[in-house]
């Protein structure tokens, strides 16, 4: 009997293997001015046949075969780093999204649902639910690889703040995945590359003082932010960074949204709720990314700050107000001064 036992045991964990490496689906759904079939083809063959290596690399513990399926050299660079430090497995046989075409000429497929299972990662459990972005040329040829923002984050972002127009928030939303990204795969090369090299950095901590507990704030340049960056990136085995909606479960505390300036047009604020989990250390804050879109391929990060979700220890513990979150509003005059120089 025991031995019956074990063969079937065996036999189970064989079949939950083969079905995580079996090939996965992929169906795009397009509107009616949609034109482009050869591309809808070329990528939905394409798509399976990544998402398939995905799960059988996943399967037997090995690294990515870059030689299944197309892609350029910043995708490579994207999903590589991303595999290096953060395995994971397609959460579905069947993948069926929309193909929402860009104005530089690529299309996105959104939502593909992923496990994180990073290695040691025991906050995770069995597993941590994300979705990710896969971005590709007509051809084809994967061109990125990055993990979504929340739904109801993007929900919000639409929904709030003036953003001028739809492709523009789209252009808005895929840099602040790609920032999101570049932190759990430790991707210091883009950070370096995204931060104005005059950027203000700002973070906020927590002090105790005669009148009780405040928030208080320090401010570095890039290049400091970058060194304790590395440090920090150095001394954890793993890193999840992830962007929500300011509020309880994004219901309530006030919009996130993208703001644009009212002093530049190519200059656009937004603000989220963020939650860092590490092997070493894990918080809740407020993030404002004042972002310059004068050049569209290459934006950069003028401001970045921090603030505490939470003011003070124990049951006296307060949610930091609202109206004392960072905004665009606040950098009016930073923004003047990057065109005065």
């Amino acid at each position: 009997m025991r031995i019956l036992r074990t063969l079937a045991l065996v036999a189970t964990l064989a079949t939950a293997l083969a079905a995580m490496g079996q090939q996965v689906g992929v169906t795009l759904r397009t509107d009616a001015t949609f034109t482009d079939h050869a591309a809808r083809t070329a990528i939905e063959r394409n798509a399976s046949t990544l998402l398939t290596e995905i799960n059988a690399a996943q399967a037997a513990g090995r690294e990515l075969d870059f030689r299944k399926f197309a892609y350029d050299d910043f995708a490579f660079e994207s999903l590589g780093m991303l595999w290096s430090n953060t395995h994971f497995v397609v959460d579905d046989v069947e993948v069926v999204e929309r193909l929402w075409p860009l104005a530089n000429g690529r299309f996105l497929v959104r939502r593909v649902p992923l496990i994180l299972k990073p290695t040691g990662a025991d906050v995770f459990g069995t597993g941590h639910y994300q979705e990710a972005i896969l971005e590709y040329d007509r051809n084809g040829r994967l061109t990125d690889f990055r993990l979504a923002l929340d739904t109801q984050l993007s929900e919000s972002m639409e929904n709030c703040g003036t953003v001028a127009d739809q492709e523009q928030h789209m252009i808005i939303r895929s840099w602040m995945e790609r920032f999101r990204t570049a932190y759990n795969t430790k991707d210091i090369t883009f950070l370096d590359m995204v931060f104005s090299n005059e950027a203000l950095i700002i973070t906020g901590k927590v002090t105790q003082t005669v009148e009780g507990p405040k928030v208080s704030y320090t401010e570095t340049d890039k290049a400091g932010y970058l060194r304790k960056l590395k440090r920090t990136f150095n001394n954890n085995a793993w890193i999840d960074v992830k962007f929500s909606a300011i509020g309880d479960h994004g219901e309530a505390g006030g919009c996130p949204g993208i703001s644009r300036s009212k002093t530049n047009a190519n200059f656009y604020g937004v603000r989220v709720r963020q939650e860092w989990k590490s092997s070493t250390y894990s918080d809740t804050g407020y993030l404002f990314l004042l972002w310059d879109f004068t050049n569209k391929e290459k934006p950069q990060i003028h401001v970045r700050t921090w603030q505490p979700e939470w003011v003070g220890v124990g049951n006296a513990k307060t949610k930091l107000p609202d109206e004392d979150i960072f905004n665009t509003i606040n950098f009016e005059e930073d923004i003047q001064n990057v065109f005065a120089k």
